[in-house]
């Protein structure tokens, strides 16, 4: 019978540290040769993300795989992930407020109805001929 803190695996958050195999921590340059590997991937795929931002890709997603990467072996990594995925989590709670969600829908439906009635307007006033159009 394990008396350890393995029981609580379920529902305590995972202790911080490397998650480097044993065998790796044991040797003080293999250790350290695995942090500067895993920083360099992590890395990698941080700045591919940032590259993605202004792009349409997964920009954001490729930028929290990279501290995913990182995570698995810095505890500063470790803790802002743990920092966004609560932040994360309490804004999808408030986003899911019925309040919030009446507000959300009652704002949408204003701004398409101007929108429409400016494009109704647009299209009345010009057609479908564009104004900066020159006529020939």
């Amino acid at each position: 019978m394990n008396t350890g803190s393995d029981e609580r695996v379920g529902t305590a958050e995972k202790a911080l540290g490397s998650r480097a195999p044993a065998f790796v921590r044991a040797s003080r340059p293999l250790h350290l040769g695995w942090q500067v590997g895993v920083f360099v991937v992590g890395l990698a795929v941080v700045v591919t993300g940032v590259i993605l931002l202004p792009l349409p890709g997964p920009g954001w997603l490729v930028i929290f795989g990279g501290m995913a990467i990182w995570a698995t072996e810095f505890v500063w990594a470790q803790l802002v992930l743990r920092w966004t995925k609560r932040k994360v989590t309490e804004a999808a709670q408030r986003a899911l407020d019925p309040k919030v969600r009446r507000r959300n829908i009652a704002l949408t439906t204003v701004v398409l109805v101007i929108v429409a009635a400016l494009a109704a307007f647009y299209l009345w006033t010009f057609g479908l001929v564009v104004p900066w159009k020159i006529n020939q």
